[in-house]
């Protein structure tokens, strides 16, 4: 049995999806997790990923988890329990969902050091592990839903400032991969999309998979952080914006493990803009 944390998020919907499909049995858990949210044979357990003693009774049995690092309540996650009460459900393997940031952003407290601590703790573990550390996600766009429904707009600073997005369904299907084989065991991989993409880029692939226009206002720095300190931390806020207007090298990189674990290359923004265009109708 495989168990995914984050039953209900971007990346842990799709990769039960995933598994479910390849005949793995599985049990998705999250504080909301419902069977109407699943696909048929796949079980319901509710549990708080900040809670380790309600994960005990998830983890009984399993072979793996995958586990996510928190996203929102990253603070609040104490890793060393939640690994224990994996390794007490004889659980043998767990795949992390990192951050790039471990790695390019280690100054900061969002995005480098609170995930570093976690990563540490499930290097710590004695379970075989895998660490994932995703860039930008393409879904991150979603933001820009409503205004896109309403009034066709796209509205985001750094305009022409580009980054390699990546699909949530490229990270599960690599989730997937590492939580089926031990050959993982103890390999970090950075995942990314196959080529750097501006945010009027993104507006402008909207647009085409809607099949009309979608006007790009380019925000100043100001603000953008006016906007975003609304429903993010002003650290994360500072951090983030550091990304999206100066990303170093290693942001730009465009990372070759998504083509060499899958066979294929990274999905584009445009094919999970196709691909999701409902949201933004």
């Amino acid at each position: 049995m495989i168990v995914v944390t984050g039953a209900t998020g971007n990346v842990g919907r799709s990769l039960i999806r995933v598994l479910a499909a390849a005949g793995e049995r599985v049990t998705a858990t999250s504080r909301s997790v419902s069977p109407a949210d699943l696909p048929d044979g796949v079980a319901a357990r509710r549990a708080d990923l900040t809670d380790a003693s309600s994960l005990r009774p998830v983890f009984d049995g399993a072979e793996a988890v995958f586990l996510q690092n928190g996203g929102p309540t990253s603070l609040l996650l104490r890793t060393g329990e939640v690994l224990e009460a994996a390794a007490a459900g004889r659980v043998k393997r767990v795949v992390l969902l990192s951050s790039q940031g471990v790695a390019t952003r280690p100054e900061s407290e969002s995005h480098g050091k609170v995930a570093h601590a976690i990563e540490e703790a499930v290097r710590a573990s004695g379970l075989e592990w895998t660490i994932l550390r995703p860039g930008g996600f393409a879904s991150n766009t979603y933001a820009w839903a409503e205004p896109v429904r309403t009034a066709r707009t796209v509205a985001a600073p750094f305009g022409d400032v580009g980054l390699p997005v990546i699909d949530p369904d490229d990270i599960a299907e690599v989730a997937a991969v590492a939580l089926r084989s031990a050959e993982h065991a103890g390999l970090v991989y950075e995942l990314t999309g196959p080529a750097l993409i501006t945010p009027r880029q993104q507006a402008e692939a909207l647009g085409a998979a809607l099949g009309e226009p979608v006007r790009f206002v380019e925000q100043s720095r100001a603000e953008a952080r006016a906007v975003m300190t609304r429903f993010m931390p002003e650290p994360v806020v500072d951090t983030t914006l550091s990304i999206l207007g100066e990303p170093t090298e290693a942001e730009r990189r465009i990372s070759p493990d998504v083509e060499r674990l899958l066979g294929r290359p990274a999905r584009s923004y445009a094919e999970w803009a196709r691909r999701n265009a409902g949201a933004f109708r």
